[in-house]
């Protein structure tokens, strides 16, 4: 089974960017992996199973390409991650203080909260799209929790008189 492109950038496109953004940390790397991944999945002989593992498949694509993205030489001298987040809007003041938490944990651990809070993804799928253990996974995942938690009572802290 193979989707084509005009089913498929409407169904996934934005999961992909948040996934790429998690990793980049900046928008025009985020939207250059989601414009990549599309190509690689075009260009592909690649046959699916169902529509859920065509997404897994899409998930870990934009994943490898958005760490090869953040390696590049040329990737310095970029928009910087204030300068994004001044650009978002968000609904409460709460939500931008998460999402910057977040963008503050450490690539792997950004990662892994973002598939399974954002893409609801049980720990096994996030071990396959990774390509790495379970227990890796859910240490990540725990490490995440408590580094969020610290790091949104620090700011909370910081905001009494």
């Amino acid at each position: 089974m193979k989707q084509t492109l005009d089913e498929l950038v409407p169904a996934v496109q934005a999961s992909l960017y948040r996934a790429a953004f998690s990793i980049c940390r900046n928008r025009q790397d985020a939207e250059n992996v989601v414009q990549d991944t599309f190509l690689i999945y075009d260009r592909s002989a690649k046959q699916f199973d169902s529509p859920a593992h065509i997404h897994a498949w899409l998930l870990r694509v934009a994943v490898n390409r958005a760490k090869d993205v953040c390696r590049s030489f040329w990737r310095r001298n970029r928009v910087s991650l204030d300068e994004t987040i001044a650009q978002i809007p968000f609904e409460t003041p709460q939500d931008s203080d998460v999402f910057q938490a977040v963008m503050r944990l450490p690539e792997n651990q950004r990662i892994v909260i973002y598939l399974f809070y954002y893409e609801d993804r049980p720990i096994h799928e996030i071990a396959r799209i990774l390509r790495t253990r379970e227990n890796t996974v859910k240490s990540r995942l725990h490490r995440a929790r408590l580094n969020l938690k610290k790091l949104l009572q620090e700011g909370w802290n910081d905001d009494e008189p």
